[in-house]
């Protein structure tokens, strides 16, 4: 798959099925492979672009700190790119802070927003407590399979764990080589700390589907409902026991919630 020099950063993307445009853009440190599940269901019905965030997978990485801003600057100049003009946009986790700065600096590129265990920032978010951080930490002198076991309860459900751990981390160890490095991280982190949209929400106008687990430990479920209540044309659907990582431990019911939004919004045929 290629990459491409956008905002004079290598960035690395790739293209799948057929249709109008959907633009998957995935969180913290992480890259396109977590959208697997995804991209194979969607791929159906749209032409998916899934791609590495700068400072993530196969992408650039960084020598200075920059904003969500920025990286939505990069979104736009992949899309651009690909001589895309409009597009469906799902972004999860930091990849919904980066949409949500996509579809309010260029709302006429959005034609329907999906925003998946992410927030909008500021001092009203509700955010992990001290406790989670502390175990974090914890774990990242861990030996890499070790870090990547002891992980795994960050993301999902004990019960998801108990019954895919094997697959769960034969997956993760297969794209380690892909993991964002402490540096990278930690200007994300920066990145992330410094993103506030909380008063600008009201501004979003694209139809817009909010998706949360309700024992999401990384970003609490409390920040979608802030998000509902300030997006003037916003829903949501809470996965129950599911956590941050739904879109893997609740990848069908997922994919079936975003395909049935976006179906209302695809360009009439004529």
């Amino acid at each position: 798959m290629p990459k491409t020099k956008i905002n004079n950063i290598d960035i690395y993307y790739e293209v799948h099925g057929a249709g109008e445009p959907l633009l998957l853009i995935m969180g913290l440190g992480a890259n396109a492979t977590a959208w697997v599940l995804q991209i194979e269901e969607f791929s159906k019905h749209y032409t998916v672009i899934s791609f590495d965030n700068r400072d993530s997978g196969r992408s650039e990485k960084m020598a200075a700190s920059y904003s969500m801003r920025q990286m939505a600057s990069d979104a736009i100049g992949l899309l651009d790119e690909l001589s895309i003009g409009t597009a469906h946009v799902f972004g999860m986790s930091m990849g919904g802070m980066i949409a949500q700065e996509l579809v309010l600096h260029y709302p006429d590129r959005v034609r329907s927003l999906v925003l998946g265990g992410t927030m909008a920032g500021g001092p009203q978010a509700v955010m992990a407590g001290p406790q989670l951080i502390t175990e974090w930490i914890s774990i990242a002198g861990l030996p890499l399979e070790q870090k990547i076991e002891a992980g795994l309860r960050f993301l999902y459900s004990d019960g998801f764990i108990a019954e895919n751990k094997e697959r769960l981390l034969e997956r993760s160890l297969t794209n380690s080589h892909l993991m964002a490095p402490p540096n990278a991280l930690q200007r994300q982190i920066m990145a992330v700390m410094g993103y506030n949209v909380h008063d600008r929400l009201r501004e979003i106008d694209a139809p817009t589907l909010v998706l949360t687990g309700t024992d999401d430990k990384i970003v609490p479920s409390a920040n979608s409902k802030i998000l509902v209540n300030g997006i003037p044309a916003a829903d949501l659907v809470e996965f129950e026991y599911a956590g941050h990582g739904f879109i893997i431990e609740k990848a069908q019911e997922t994919n079936a919630h975003v395909l049935d939004f976006l179906q209302p919004h695809k360009i009439p045929a004529n």
